[in-house]
């Protein structure tokens, strides 16, 4: 007789609705550089304009695609939670990646606020935990939810005197 399998439910919270914008303006900064090489293809090399030409409608389209689309897919997709056991997330838009970091393996709880993090009013926590997987990363938080999750954390991993290894 087989095992019943534990089905995990997906994480309750998501990211800041914001993180969408965020999302889009990295894509676009992200984007200015292939479109700058194609502005000093164009420049350099007149002759080429049919390819030029090509080239420029498939890297709108791909821009368009990763500005537009992507960031929508992605917040769909993540979540986040932490409880009284285990830090929860779900990422990913093509490869989707669900992660369990037991709170006794919980090391060092970290806030990170790029520029345009900053600029956007959010922030990113990374639980780093005693797995070979790496850091837990939640991104997307609007920054007092990220302050209130890593006082939460400490809190729940202080109760939880493990080695962390």
């Amino acid at each position: 007789m087989s095992q019943p399998r534990t089905i995990l439910a997906d994480p309750a919270w998501r990211p800041s609705p914001k993180a969408k914008l965020l999302w889009s303006v990295q894509a676009a900064l992200f984007w200015m550089f292939p479109f700058a090489g194609l502005i000093v293809w164009a420049v350099l090399d007149a002759g080429n304009r049919g390819w030029q030409l090509t080239v420029l409608l498939v890297v709108l389209a791909l821009a368009a695609l990763n500005i537009g689309a992507v960031p929508w897919w992605r917040y769909a997709v993540h979540r986040w939670e932490v409880t009284e056991e285990a830090v929860y997330t779900r990422v990913g838009w093509i490869t989707q990646e669900s992660r369990v970091a037991p709170i006794s393996r919980v090391q060092t709880v970290d806030t990170e606020r790029g520029p345009l993090e900053r600029l956007f009013g959010l922030a990113t926590v990374t639980v780093t935990t005693a797995s070979s997987a790496g850091a837990v990363r939640i991104e997307g938080l609007d920054f007092p939810v990220a302050e209130e999750t890593v006082t939460r954390l400490t809190r729940i991993a202080a109760q939880h005197r493990g080695d962390a290894t």
